[in-house]
């Protein structure tokens, strides 16, 4: 399975109508839908798939046609990232009609290639799964954890200052978790 880490997107244009489709992480969903709704006013649909694992890693799809007939926009757009076996990923097809009409056939067959040309605009990523941990630490080490989470591709969620020290949140791999927690060893307790 793979992924992607940044938005990326491509143009088609068939009879006139113009199809702009961008591939994104699908924590990013919610708020670019919004942002592609108020860019492009004028538009007369945005179609969108995603695919993603929930916490049973059991795979979660959803599409939705948005207007255009039932099944010409959403499955193929769907259909595009089951092909590439992409997870925690989704595709927003943003539309403005030309003037003619694709029929059912057309319409599938141009949201499918408007899909792929984005998917061929994106620099894809094997999939890891990622856990998120807490760990604790004196406050005299805040600054190594910080300087290990970076070089073991750590990402640092939040960190809270208690009355004993530092409690941070991080979210990693389970090799990078624990490389991290070899090189700091006693200098962090895990929660």
């Amino acid at each position: 399975m793979v992924t992607v880490n940044a938005i990326s997107s491509d143009t088609i244009e068939i009879k006139g109508s113009k199809f702009i489709a961008h591939l994104m992480p699908i924590s990013m969903f919610e708020s670019e839908m919004e942002r592609l709704r108020e860019l492009h006013p004028k538009a007369v649909h945005w179609v969108s798939a995603s695919r993603s694992l929930n916490e049973f890693d059991q795979i979660v799809e959803s599409s939705g046609d948005d207007g255009e007939p039932k099944g010409t926009s959403g499955k193929p757009t769907l259909a595009v990232l089951q092909g590439h076996e992409m997870i925690n990923a989704a595709i927003i097809t943003v539309r403005y009609f030309g003037g003619t009409k694709l029929g059912p056939g057309g319409l599938v067959r141009a949201y499918a290639e408007a899909a792929n040309a984005a998917h061929a605009q994106a620099t894809l990523l094997p999939y890891e799964k990622l856990f998120i941990k807490k760990i604790e630490c004196n406050y005299s080490n805040v600054s190594m954890v910080e300087y290990e989470s970076v070089q073991k591709n750590i990402r640092i969620l939040s960190k809270e200052f208690g009355e004993k020290g530092a409690i941070f949140t991080i979210e990693g791999t389970t090799d990078n978790l624990e490389q991290f927690y070899t090189v700091l060893g006693r200098a962090v307790q895990k929660l």
